[in-house]
């Protein structure tokens, strides 16, 4: 293992299969408005914690919520994880502003996200 540290879950993302609906139901629940709004993704920012909803599981197929580790490497971090028997199942991909993110499923199939900052 190359020892890429791991920052802690900081992002969910929820599937959801009504956009609206779901957006007052978190508003209500965080007590705050969504930060990003857009027909493809809600995010709430409450309390250090990001929360995301993905209409229809988004082009990721989410069939579930997935927490997304922040770490500051993520290509050492998959090494570190594939060498451990993880399956990549999303490679690293740009989804704006600089974040990367990637999926991978552990021996269950249990589905880890891994965030990286810009």
């Amino acid at each position: 293992m190359t020892g890429s540290s791991t920052r802690g879950i900081r992002t969910v993302l929820h599937p959801v299969s009504d956009l609206a609906k779901a957006r007052a139901v978190y508003a209500a629940l965080l007590g705050v408005p969504p930060q990003t709004d857009s027909p493809y993704y809600v995010g709430f920012e409450a309390e250090g914690q990001h929360i995301g909803l993905v209409p229809g599981g988004g082009p990721q197929d989410m069939t579930s919520p997935v927490a997304y580790w922040h770490v500051p490497d993520i290509e050492a971090k998959l090494a570190d994880l594939a060498a451990a028997g993880a399956t990549v199942r999303e490679p690293a991909h740009e989804v704006g502003g600089g974040r990367l993110t990637a999926t991978v499923t552990d021996p269950d199939g249990n589905v880890l996200g891994l965030l990286q900052d810009r």
